[in-house]
C-alpha cells in the first residue's frame, strides 16, 4: 500500500517545524501530500528527494511570509497549516472548488481564542487568511463539539508556540497520529483517549521516519477480496494504529475471514500484515456510532462489502461524511443505487439492504472523490463485471498507481484495465 496519507501529512509538516533533518521513508506520493510538501517548501523548509525517500530540513527561525498557498483538494493540508502558521507566519490558504466548500471556521474560531489572526470567508470556508498575531498565543482548554483529528492537530501545532498549556478534549476517541509524532519529536505532551495537551516545545528532527502502509487504502482491497469467492490476499506492512483498526474489526464482525499477523511497532506507529480470504458467508450489522470517527474514511469500502452481505448495514453518527471531498452520504447512496442495491440516506448516515444480486452499470462517476472511485472498483469486483469509472484522476490524490495495483490484485488474466 502507499504510505499512510494521514501520517504522511503530519510527517511533512512537523518535520518542517523541527530542528534538524528528517528522512521520511514511504511517504504517500499522492497529490494531497504533495500539497503539504509544497507548502513546507514555500514556508522555508528544505525539501528534496533522497533516493526513494524525502529529506526535510526544518525551517530556521519563523516561517516565511508566504503569499497564497494552494492546498488543492487537501483539507488536511489547509487545516494543519492554519495551526502551523498561527502565531508564526502569514499566508492566504486556498484550494480547488471542492475544498472551498469544506468548513474551515471550526478551526479558525478556537485559534482566534488563542490570540491568532485567522479569518475564513463569511460562509466559514476557504480562502483562509492568516496574519501575524499582534502578541504571543496563549494556551486554551478546548472541547471539540465533534471528534476531529484535523482540528485537534491544528490546535496542537499552534500550542507548540503558545504560552501555557493547550489542551484539546474530544467527545470520542479520534486518530492519535499527531500526538504520537509530537512525542517522538520531543514535545512536552500529555495524552489520553479523550484528551491531548501540549506546552511550548521545540521539536527535534527524527533521523529516519518510516510511514506504514495506508490502512484506509487497504480497506478497499480487503473488502473486494472478501466479496470474491476463492480469493486470498495478503497486504504487508499496513498501519495498525488502535485508532484506525475499527474498519478491520468491522470486516471481521461481518464474517470476513480476516487475520492479523506480524504485529510490530517500527518507530512511533504500530503496523502489521493483514490476510483475508473470500467466500465466507457475510452478514450485516449496525456500526457503533462511537467507532465511526475512527473509520470515517473506510465507510465507502464497508458499504460496498455490505452490498453483498445479508441483512441491513446501518451507519449512524456519520454526518461528517457530508463535508468530505463530496457529500459522501449522497454519493455513496447514488453509487449503490446504480448497482441495484437497496439503500436509504438518513440525516447522519445511511442504511444498506444487502444480499441481492448486483447489476453493474456501464459507467459511474467519482464526483471528484477518490474514495468513491475506489468504492466503485470494489462493487465492480463484487458484481463480476467490468465498468468504466469516469473522472478517476482524483484517486491519485491518495493512491497514485491505484489502477496498476488493482489490476495486479484482481484483474490478472481477466480484463486488460
Amino acid at each position: 500500500m502507499p504510505g499512510d496519507k494521514s501520517i504522511s501529512h503530519r510527517a511533512v509538516l512537523l518535520a518542517a517545524l523541527a530542528h534538524g533533518t528528517t528522512i521520511v521513508c514511504n511517504l504517500n506520493a499522492g497529490d494531497d501530500v504533495a500539497r503539504s510538501l509544497r507548502a513546507a517548501r514555500s514556508l522555508g523548509a528544505g525539501v528534496e528527494t533522497a533516493d526513494d525517500d524525502m529529506r526535510i530540513v526544518g525551517i530556521r527561525g519563523d516561517p516565511r511570509i508566504a503569499g497564497t498557498i494552494d492546498c488543492g483538494n487537501s483539507g488536511t493540508t489547509m487545516r494543519m497549516l492554519m495551526g502551523l502558521l498561527a502565531g508564526r507566519g502569514a499566508a492566504v490558504l486556498d484550494g480547488d472548488a471542492a475544498l472551498r466548500r469544506r468548513p474551515m471556521e471550526r478551526v479558525a474560531e478556537p485559534l482566534r481564542r488563542m490570540g491568532a489572526d485567522v479569518r475564513a470567508t463569511p460562509g466559514g470556508t476557504a480562502p483562509v487568511r492568516v496574519r501575524l498575531a499582534p502578541r504571543p498565543l496563549r494556551g486554551i482548554d478546548y472541547e471539540m463539539p465533534v471528534p476531529s483529528a484535523q482540528l485537534q492537530s491544528a490546535l496542537l501545532l499552534a500550542g507548540l508556540d503558545a504560552d501555557g498549556m493547550t489542551r484539546v478534549r474530544s467527545p470520542l476517541p479520534c486518530r492519535d497520529h499527531t500526538a504520537r509524532l509530537l512525542q517522538a519529536m520531543g514535545a512536552r505532551i500529555q495524552s489520553s483517549a479523550l484528551s491531548v495537551a501540549v506546552e511550548r516545545s521545540r521539536l527535534q528532527a527524527i533521523e529516519r521516519l518510516e510511514v506504514p502502509g495506508d490502512v484506509s487504502a487497504a480497506a478497499f482491497f480487503l473488502c473486494a477480496a472478501a466479496a470474491m469467492p476463492q480469493s486470498c490476499l495478503r497486504i504487508d506492512d499496513v498501519g495498525f494504529n488502535p485508532t484506525r483498526s475499527a474498519a478491520l474489526k468491522a470486516m471481521q464482525a461481518m464474517g470476513a475471514a480476516l487475520s492479523i499477523g506480524n504485529e510490530r511497532c517500527a518507530g512511533f506507529e504500530p503496523r502489521a500484515d493483514v490476510t483475508i480470504a473470500g467466500g465466507s458467508e457475510l452478514h450485516n450489522f449496525s456500526l457503533d456510532p462511537q467507532d465511526v470517527p475512527n473509520l470515517i474514511d473506510d465507510i465507502p469500502a464497508l458499504c460496498a462489502l455490505a452490498a453483498v452481505a445479508q441483512g441491513r448495514f446501518q451507519v449512524r453518527g456519520a454526518d461528517e461524511l457530508r463535508t468530505k471531498e463530496s457529500d459522501r452520504i449522497a454519493t455513496i447512496v447514488d453509487l449503490l443505487a446504480r448497482f441495484g442495491v437497496g439503500v436509504t440516506a438518513t440525516r447522519d448516515g445511511l442504511v444498506v439492504s444487502g444480499g441481492a444480486a448486483l447489476r453493474a452499470p456501464a459507467a459511474v462517476s467519482t464526483h471528484g472523490d477518490h474514495r468513491i472511485g475506489m468504492m466503485a472498483a470494489v462493487l465492480a469486483v463484487a458484481a463480476r463485471a467490468p465498468i468504466r469509472i469516469d473522472d478517476a484522476e482524483c484517486i491519485g490524490t491518495s493512491f497514485p498507481g491505484f489502477k496498476d495495483a488493482w489490476a495486479h490484485a484482481f484483474l490478472a488474466g481477466e480484463h486488460p484495465a
